[in-house]
């Protein structure tokens, strides 16, 4: 990490140039009382001891070893090919942001628009665009594409097996709106949402349907019926989802969905104690004039040659935000480069061998846990690989012991409802192979 001190006399100009005789003097619109308030630092630390203290931190973090981990919950410890760490190493895909000028920057234009149709194709959709920051914000991305394009409705109606934090990113985004947000409740019974749930709020102004698929907890719910219901009252489906489960599931474009969301950690990008992840978007050909941020295009040049640009960018993020659709203007290209070269490097049948491998494995797991005295499956409708268990004690007693043999459990379902400290999401990836669950199985049962 470069270290770049400012001298005395560096700061002597950049206060001359800013008009300003002291750093006091900098800070004086600050109220007062809390213009510079004492801070509890620790004592000053050489470089040398600053790093061993790093360390000594560092090594307090359980990092998930190849099927030591069983958490998921929008998280996902998947394999990544080395092919992936190698190209995102190269100097000229280094970077986060979108490219602005095509002439220096085909390869990065390319590897986009190359993106948007992996993706675009993974979730069954006609248009992509060049990634978002996360699931959850491409979530409420997709939510109010469909407010934008429904003329005025302004109803979303949101299913409970969303993901909660995805749930709480949308009723941010929707604050001050004006937009209805209406949260259908979390399904403790069977952790299913049903298509009739919905009718009582499908009447006059519903912009939008929004569900999960599979859901947060696992489940696969009738998502083509609960899309018919959504366009027979005049609203649009939102699906939100992940990428794996859709190597072997149908599409969510097949099932109706009108715009799709997506979390892309599980291609190939790593779990790095929570981000950056990317989130992915797709909608139908009719709405991509409401999507945000960046879509990169394929045309010719004066010569003839292909070449890449961005089009279609919304412009009125930058310049008459009062009509912009979103505050969106770039995309997280550095792990949409990961998803891409993931993607190409396994191609549909490694692709579909490792969500096959997930099912499997999760199944396995399904089958001993619920063989263990006091261990019950709790969903009612088909799964992928991740599933709830109710347990025979609180799930946090169950993790503490489970990290002390160097296992992460399931996620503790209290953090959703507190009734349902017994209730463990439990996830399964490639990774966790027999031995793997069998090991986890055998600390369960002593």
């Amino acid at each position: 990490m470069m270290f770049n001190p400012h001298t005395p006399a560096d700061r002597a100009a950049m206060l001359a140039t800013i008009g300003a005789d002291t750093v006091e003097d900098l800070f004086a619109p600050v109220d007062e009382a809390v213009r510079f308030p004492t801070l509890n630092l620790p004592p000053v630390l050489t470089e040398m001891e600053a790093t061993e203290r790093l360390g000594e931190l560092a090594e307090r973090n359980l990092a998930p070893k190849a099927g030591s981990s069983f958490l998921g919950a929008g998280s996902y410890h998947h394999f990544v090919p080395a092919t992936v760490g190698q190209i995102l190493a190269r100097g000229e895909f280094y970077t986060a942001y979108t490219p602005y000028q095509p002439e220096v920057a085909q390869g990065t234009l390319q590897v986009i628009y190359e993106f948007q149709s992996l993706v675009a194709a993974l979730l069954g959709m006609e248009v992509a665009n060049a990634s978002i920051y996360d699931g959850a914000t491409a979530l409420a991305e997709g939510a109010l594409i469909a407010v934008s394009a429904s003329r005025k409705k302004n109803r979303i109606v949101v299913s409970g097996t969303v993901h909660p934090a995805y749930r709480a990113v949308l009723r941010t985004y929707l604050s001050g709106t004006g937009v209805e947000l209406v949260e259908l409740p979390v399904p403790t019974t069977g952790f299913v949402t049903q298509p009739e749930d919905f009718a009582p709020y499908l009447g006059d102004g519903l912009a939008a349907v929004v569900v999960q698929y599979p859901n947060f907890f696992g489940g696969i719910e009738d998502v083509r019926a609960m899309g018919k219901a959504a366009h027979a009252a005049g609203g649009s489906l939102v699906v939100s989802t992940y990428p794996v489960p859709l190597g072997l599931l149908t599409s969510p474009g097949e099932l109706g969905a009108d715009v799709v969301a997506a979390e892309g950690q599980a291609l190939g990008v790593a779990q790095s104690f929570g981000g950056p992840y990317v989130g992915l978007l797709a909608t139908r050909k009719q709405f991509v004039r409401q999507m945000p941020g960046r879509l990169a295009g394929m045309t010719t040049d004066s010569e003839g040659k292909r070449g890449f640009v961005l089009t279609l960018q919304t412009r009125e993020q930058h310049i008459r935000r009062e009509k912009a659709t979103s505050n969106i203007c770039t995309n997280q290209g550095l792990m949409a480069t990961a998803a891409t070269v993931y993607m190409a490097s396994l191609g549909p049948r490694g692709f579909r061998e490792v969500a096959t491998r997930c099912y499997q494995n999760a199944h396995y797991l399904a089958d001993r846990l619920a063989a263990l005295p006091g261990f019950e499956l709790a969903l009612e409708v088909p799964f992928f690989h991740e599933f709830v268990v109710r347990t025979p004690e609180p799930v946090a007693a169950i993790n503490a012991r489970l990290v002390e043999a160097g296992v992460i459990g399931g996620y503790d379902l209290a953090a959703v409802d507190p009734s349902l400290e017994r209730h463990m999401l439990i996830c399964a990836t490639e990774l966790n192979g027999r031995a793997s669950v069998d090991r986890l199985v055998g600390l369960l049962a002593g």
